[in-house]
């Protein structure tokens, strides 16, 4: 039995194993290390946030009981994709293939931030008032049944080998479940650590009620893109003690933690806030080129640039890249 075989055999066992095991650790070091102090009742909050994965785990077997390892199999077999035209050494392919997938979830990301209507769904997402491990399994059903076709047509248009597949999707749960852990780490360490991954205080700026940061940092895996694609913003203005969690039209715990409420999210008010096209995508280091004379450094823990003067009413703040990790 080769290595594909081995791991399309026992899928679930790997997927569940590593799910579980990085859970219970990331349990235990919120348990020793909490970031910051959590707001909302925790054991209702992770009753309904797991009870959610669960209900998605049950309709995704339901919908698609070959999962995404079971469509590689299906590319391979009937020689779709770019890898199956090409003959590359097979483990080339699959690091290749996790990278182009890896850059299909952050381009998939910011999309469910740029349409209204994807933007209503994963609005349960960002909905939750705190931000722990188990935000990183909080998504609304139909948020899961769109990205597993998302990534049927990304495997689709690769021809992606299967164990590509499992490792990504194994990486990404595990990554997922680590970068919106409530933990603290070393700023040395997590300077070095967010060169080649997510780390939790990089991805907790995602996840401010501030909109121009919650339109930041939407890689999940690799963080590369925000860097490469001007998305990227080191740490919050406020900080992380001093962050707001969540979304402003969702103040209401009874929405946002239970499970009916989270589950009515998409169908429940206007989309107005946190319009991505709002986001200031080319000038931003163009502004403090030419406005660093109006700059003050405030706020060492966020160590941002600041405007000394509102802007329309609000405070805006941009990263300076060149001294910050």
């Amino acid at each position: 039995m080769n290595m594909s075989a081995f791991v399309l055999s026992h899928e679930v066992l790997i997927r569940l194993g590593a799910f579980f095991g990085v859970l219970a650790i990331m349990t235990l070091w919120e348990l020793i290390a909490p970031r910051r102090t959590l707001t909302a009742p925790k054991m209702l909050r992770w009753m309904n946030n797991l009870g959610i994965t669960f209900l998605n785990s049950f309709l995704l077997r339901i919908i698609f009981p070959a999962a995404a390892a079971g469509m590689a199999t299906f590319a391979q077999k009937h020689g779709w994709g770019i890898f199956n035209y090409f003959r590359l050494p097979h483990s080339m392919v699959v690091v290749v293939s996790v990278i182009i997938m890896d850059f299909a979830i952050y381009l998939q990301h910011v999309m469910f931030h740029a349409v209204p209507v994807f933007w209503r769904m994963h609005r349960m997402h960002h909905a939750d008032p705190d931000i722990d491990v188990t935000t990183g399994v909080r998504f609304h059903p139909f948020e899961i049944i769109l990205s597993m076709l998302i990534k049927f047509a990304v495997i689709a248009a690769l021809g992606t080998p299967v164990l590509a597949v499992v490792v990504f999707e194994v990486t990404l749960n595990a990554t997922s479940l680590f970068n919106h852990g409530n933990v603290r780490i070393l700023r040395s360490v997590d300077s070095v650590l967010r060169w080649f991954m997510v780390t939790p205080d990089m991805h907790r700026v995602h996840h401010s009620m501030e909109g121009y940061e919650t339109n930041s940092n939407f890689g999940f895996n690799l963080p590369w893109w925000d860097r490469w694609l001007g998305t990227y913003r080191a740490q919050p203005r406020m900080g992380h003690e001093g962050m707001a969690i969540g979304l402003r039209d969702f103040q209401d715990t009874k929405r946002c933690i239970t499970l009916p409420g989270m589950l009515a999210i998409p169908f429940i008010g206007k989309v107005t806030a946190y319009a991505i096209t709002s986001r200031t995508w080319r000038n931003q280091k163009m502004a403090i080129n030419l406005m660093r004379s109006r700059f003050v450094i405030s706020d060492r823990e966020s160590a941002a640039l600041r405007f000394q003067e509102p802007y329309q009413g609000k405070s805006f703040s941009f990263n300076d890249d060149k001294s910050l990790p």
